[in-house]
């Protein structure tokens, strides 16, 4: 049962003739507090049409004539309110990988950044953030596309660091951070998850509200307009359901409402928004612009392809989760399928051939009993997904110089692994499974694979991380081309284990 379903699995709509009354002034349902934030509009139903009173912040929908009548007061409205949970995970975050933030994912670091080329260094072992000393950590972000990373303290505090030419960090300015840094502008907030964008960022409230900061030339902020850096938190225009799941591509997102409706916006250049719709246009002098999403558009449809090439309706689809790679995204629904859209280069769509698709396609393999999926995972240019009974699957391509992976295929190195933790970067592999820490990737690697000094940087088969050996990792994450660990510290022979690991202190300017 998903978070919210108690609090939207009952929503009334109001009855389609007999007139709706005049929706209230806004703010004139005040507390005096921000928890009694009172504040009604019409919300949108799935089809677009109205469907009764709506309180905004996570509040149940409210019957006609509730308010007048005085059939709901404060008290019940807060008794009810929405509130989403974050990981259940406590612990210590450790980093290994590329920290020369300016310069990863490319050759030069640009020239209005010449100042940091020389920070940052590669890490080829876990090491400890000395800076974070005390703070307990309950998720890590990042993405296969960021040079940013987040994380969230057991308090819902959102902290972050990296790259910051467009303001991703959400710290109001362009300035790389070094270490992770509480985002002072969402500190009235609890922050239940987060996404990484190539240079966007997107974060989730307890009560299902999303803000947005960072780089919104393609319309990736869902602001209602195109501009090129938003460095504070901003709240995205949408008044629906509350949103749920999150997951940010390059230069794209989505979110999910707590009915399951899917919606996205930004990029749509190879159709991975799923509106049908590749964008494209031709300006003016021959050259191609994108007609981007500007605000959350829901997808309408979702299908699947016979053998014979016939295009049918999937109906009934309840999205319970969404990933995101470079430009392509899968969602896995209520009935446990899997649906990808978006590029197809490489056969990261699952589809057995490499054809871009505008709308979500089911993924035949887990479309039969038993079969279905559990998790998904999006990276680059490829797809993971763990099937209902444990096993893990692949497609797509990590090393683009060899042969690709065009539908879903188990991976037989983590055959009967429990897979607790999955993560992508650029072409390297993390996961966290029983008691291990695992990684794989080939070369170029930047010490992401957590190896250590003098061993091998690069493997092509999936192998434990020795270094993290009596260490329990809770959740793993990676960026571009760095790693992130929650590593379990309850007990003290885990304590002690940590307290082992070097400790890393960025230079700063």
């Amino acid at each position: 049962m998903s978070p919210c379903k108690a609090a939207c699995a009952g929503c009334p709509s109001l009855p389609s003739s007999g007139g709706l009354p005049a929706p209230p002034r806004k703010g004139s349902w005040r507390g005096g507090s921000r928890l009694q934030r009172w504040q009604l509009e019409w919300p949108c139903r799935d089809d677009g049409g109205s469907s009764g009173l709506t309180a905004t912040g996570g509040y149940p929908s409210l019957r006609e004539g509730d308010l007048a009548h005085g059939r709901v007061s404060f008290s019940t409205a807060l008794r009810h309110r929405l509130k989403l949970e974050g990981s259940k995970c406590k612990g210590q975050l450790l980093i290994f990988g590329a920290t020369n933030w300016d310069l990863i994912g490319r050759k030069e670091v640009p020239k209005q950044q010449a100042a940091y080329r020389n920070l940052g260094q590669n890490l080829w072992g876990p090491h400890r953030y000395g800076c974070l000393s005390g703070v307990r950590v309950r998720t890590v972000v990042s993405g296969s596309c960021a040079a940013h990373s987040l994380l969230i303290t057991t308090e819902g505090k959102l902290w972050s660091w990296g790259r910051n030419e467009k303001g991703q960090l959400g710290h109001g300015d362009t300035k790389r951070v070094e270490a992770p840094r509480l985002i002072e502008g969402l500190s009235h907030e609890v922050i239940v998850s987060a996404a990484c964008g190539r240079n966007h960022t997107l974060a989730l409230t307890e009560t299902g509200s999303v803000f947005a900061f960072g780089e919104n030339k393609m319309g990736q902020l869902g602001l209602g307009n195109q501009t090129d850096a938003v460095p504070s938190p901003a709240q995205i225009m949408y008044n629906g359901q509350p949103i749920t799941k999150m997951a940010c591509g390059a230069e794209f997102s989505m979110i999910t409402d707590c009915k399951g409706n899917l919606y996205s916006f930004g990029c749509p250049e190879y159709g991975q928004l799923g509106h049908n719709s590749d964008g494209k246009f031709i300006a003016r002098a021959q050259r191609i612009e994108y007609d981007c999403e500007l605000v959350p558009r829901r997808v309408a449809i979702f299908i699947e392809k016979t053998k014979d090439g016939q295009i049918l309706p999937v109906p009934n689809v309840v999205v319970r989760d969404v990933a995101c790679g470079a430009n392509h995204t899968l969602v896995l629904d209520s009935q446990k399928r899997v649906f990808s859209w978006g590029f197809g280069g490489y056969g990261r769509l699952g589809h057995a051939e490499q054809k871009d698709e505008m709308v979500p396609r089911l993924v035949k393999l887990f479309d039969f009993p038993g079969r279905g999926a559990s998790q998904i995972y999006a990276g680059y240019t490829c797809s993971f997904a763990v099937s209902e009974v444990g096993g893990l699957f692949f497609w797509g391509a990590t090393n683009t110089s060899r042969e690709s992976t065009m539908y879903p295929k188990a991976v037989q190195d983590l055959c009967g692994w429990r897979i607790r933790s999955l993560a992508c970067g650029k072409s390297s592999i993390i996961v966290a499974a029983d008691e291990s820490t695992i990684s794989w990737g080939p070369s170029p690697t930047f010490g992401e694979l957590g190896y250590g000094d003098h061993k091998p940087k690069s493997s092509t088969a999936a192998q434990e991380v020795k270094t993290l050996d009596g260490i329990f990792s809770e959740q793993v994450a990676m960026g571009y081309s760095h790693s992130l660990v929650i590593a379990r510290d309850e007990a003290e022979t885990e304590k002690e284990k940590l307290r082992k690991l070097p400790e890393y202190n960025p230079r700063t300017l």
